[in-house]
């Protein structure tokens, strides 16, 4: 008998649930606040990192910035740096009529800053040392953002095995390594927010790319997993969003092409959009985000559909070789490269 009046509630939490997932549709859930709170981000020195960067710290977040190119790393560290000293300004011109309440005086402009550390996020013990001075030199992480990514480029069979791993490690591996650094103070104080950026390619693969679309199918697994031991832990106070994103408009699948009449229907990302995506999501607490929608309705029928029924909505829509003129592309640039260093 308790396990049928369990059965009922369970089917009324889950019916509850849909009906709070659509007023969220309805009325958009207000942003939380991050002022003055440590936000990590991997992959800093460019693409959607740097507008991560840009975006946390318009929210007036202290940012450290991890990347493995110091001089891109630097470059929007200085960015950053631009967007406090403006709101700086915009807060003294402002001062004399301000009363001092609301989120702006949560935090003095005057201490607002950005650390810099060049890290190799697909080196463990790297990881973990760059993680031992941040907590002595800034303090505890509250939100991770966990971006950093790589390509290889390659045809599985032409893909020599140092990339494969270098794609796992970096894609993948370095996801467990910074959250094993910075989780256990978050579950002590039940408190902060992780951030998995995955892929579209993380739930739905093509072919060409298996070393990447393993290391994003991991990503999202690791994540998954780790939503449900919070959970679990009914650490309710730890947050955690994956985002997955369609091919982003930031050089890293420079060449991909889907079918030419479908494109014009579902164009690359523009960064930006991509990243202000991903940033409401994550101010609401929301667990997941796809951009565009229209990559929820692939995943579902990818879940739903025979295999040979996918493939031919792969062909139908170009997706099934849409990675060749970009492994095309990198193969010539490779080419070049050795040619142009005598090799």
């Amino acid at each position: 008998m308790n396990i049928l009046l369990e059965f009922f509630v369970v089917t009324f939490r889950v019916l509850w649930a849909f009906v709070l997932a659509a007023a969220k549709w309805l009325v958009r859930p207000k942003e939380k606040s991050v002022a003055g709170q440590v936000c990590l981000i991997t992959g800093a020195g460019s693409g959607l990192g740097r507008l991560f960067a840009l975006e946390f710290a318009r929210r007036r977040a202290l940012l450290v910035l991890w990347d493995i190119n110091t001089q891109s790393n630097e470059e929007t560290a200085g960015m950053v740096r631009h967007i406090y000293r403006e709101m700086a300004e915009e807060a003294a011109a402002a001062a004399p009529g301000v009363a001092g309440d609301g989120e702006k005086d949560v935090l003095p402009h005057c201490n607002l800053q950005v650390y810099t550390y060049t890290c190799d996020v697909g080196k463990r013990e790297n990881v973990y040392s760059t993680a031992e001075r941040v907590r002595k030199e800034v303090g505890e992480v509250s939100v991770l953002v966990n971006n950093a990514g790589v390509v290889s480029g390659h045809h599985l069979l032409e893909c020599p095995d140092e990339l494969i791993e270098r794609t796992m490690m970096v894609n993948c591996h370095a996801h467990f390594w910074t959250t094993k650094a910075f989780l256990p103070k978050m579950l002590e104080m039940n408190h902060g927010h992780i951030v998995t950026v995955a892929s579209s390619l993380g739930l739905f693969s093509t072919a060409g790319v298996e070393d990447y679309c393993a290391s994003k199918f991991g990503a999202v697994g690791f994540h998954e997993s780790l939503s449900h031991e919070l959970k679990a832990a009914e650490k309710d106070g730890i947050k955690t969003t994956l985002v997955c994103p369609y091919l982003v408009d930031t050089g890293m699948f420079r060449g991909c092409r889907i079918r030419k009449e479908i494109e014009p229907f579902l164009p690359p990302l523009k960064p930006e959009y991509c990243v202000k995506q991903a940033m409401r999501a994550i101010l609401t607490d929301q667990p997941m985000i796809c951009t565009p929608r229209l990559m929820y309705m692939v995943t579902f029928m990818k879940s739903i559909l025979p295999f040979e029924a996918v493939v031919c909505m792969y062909r139908f829509l170009g997706a099934d070789k849409c990675m060749y003129p970009f492994i095309a592309q990198r193969k010539q640039a490779t080419n070049n490269n050795e040619a142009k260093n005598g090799i």
